[in-house]
């Protein structure tokens, strides 16, 4: 495991094992792990989670991070990806990258010599997915038999969420509008794995079940010029207290923020009983750092 681009280049065991990792990093914030090495941290996107997270990640650790913003980097405009990966690769131990174009993750990848982390790309979020499953780990005590049920749009982070489900033998079902569903090949993939996947319209069949609800933004980054027809399209498919009752009791809600509240998810529903958001924004650290102490120690 040199790098960490797709949920599904991993296997349930490294899943699991960085899982266990992240609970203990959890109970204990300061360490050594990395003394001494560096993060370079590649920005497309804006973020407050991922930023925050790898930063006082690599600090906590013992070693250093450098945030590098669209305008100084340019990756493939000012310079190609390929020569950013060898350059980078002469000077830190790792570089995290929250890019539009999946591709330019896999091209750092193929050309760096040091560890690459997906970050957040068009087709995938698996740093978010990842922290997500703690959550639900700790929250169930367990993934073994767990219904999850993503209601919305199926974008990077449902891909994520689809692949990971699948690959932990979990039952997955996303509910979503024709036309945005999950692509042929993520589902491929996923129905290569043990857990199953089923697409349904009607958002009540897929939260009968549901240990998990989960959603996210509508309109993602990058797509907001189709922000009027997306809020037209998925009008019925807003997570609320309605939807929330015709799930198990013991449901818990999940969203990988930031929120549009109105839209994707109603007014208040992050602070209801059910909300686990801020426990899984939280986890976001102690599993940014399982990640970074497996790829850079």
């Amino acid at each position: 495991m040199k790098d960490l681009i797709s949920i599904a280049d991993l296997s349930s065991k490294d899943i699991q094992g960085l899982i266990e990792s992240a609970v203990e990093l959890k109970g204990k914030r300061i360490g050594t792990q990395l003394k001494g090495k560096t993060l370079a941290m590649i920005f497309e996107k804006p973020s407050l989670r991922t930023r925050v997270s790898f930063d006082v990640g690599m600090y906590e650790l013992g070693g250093h991070s450098i945030y590098l913003s669209p305008a100084e980097i340019g990756l493939g405009k000012r310079e190609p990806v390929e020569d950013v990966a060898e350059v980078l690769s002469r000077y830190v131990d790792g570089i995290m990258a929250r890019t539009f174009a999946h591709d330019s993750i896999v091209q750092l990848a193929k050309h760096a010599t040091v560890p690459v982390i997906n970050g957040l790309s068009d087709e995938e979020h698996p740093c978010q997915i990842l922290a997500d499953l703690q959550t639900i780990y700790e929250k169930k005590g367990t993934l073994k038999g767990i219904n999850v049920a993503y209601i919305g749009d199926a974008n990077n982070v449902a891909n994520s969420l689809l692949l990971a489900c699948s690959i932990m033998g979990m039952e997955f079902w996303i509910a979503c509008p024709a036309g945005y569903s999950p692509s042929d090949a993520i589902l491929v993939k996923a129905r290569g794995n043990k857990g199953q996947v089923m697409i349904t319209d009607d958002p009540k069949i897929a939260v009968q079940d549901a240990d998990v609800i989960y959603t996210d933004v509508w309109t993602s980054m990058g797509q907001e010029d189709e922000s009027a027809k997306r809020r037209k399209d998925f009008a019925g498919y807003q997570v609320n207290s309605k939807l929330i009752s015709a799930a198990k009791k013991d449901v818990i809600f999940m969203h990988p923020l930031p929120a549009h509240y109105g839209e994707e998810v109603a007014a208040g529903m992050l602070r209801k009983p059910q909300s686990v958001v801020f426990d899984q924004a939280e986890n976001r650290l102690h599993m940014q750092k399982a990640i970074l102490v497996k790829l850079m120690r």
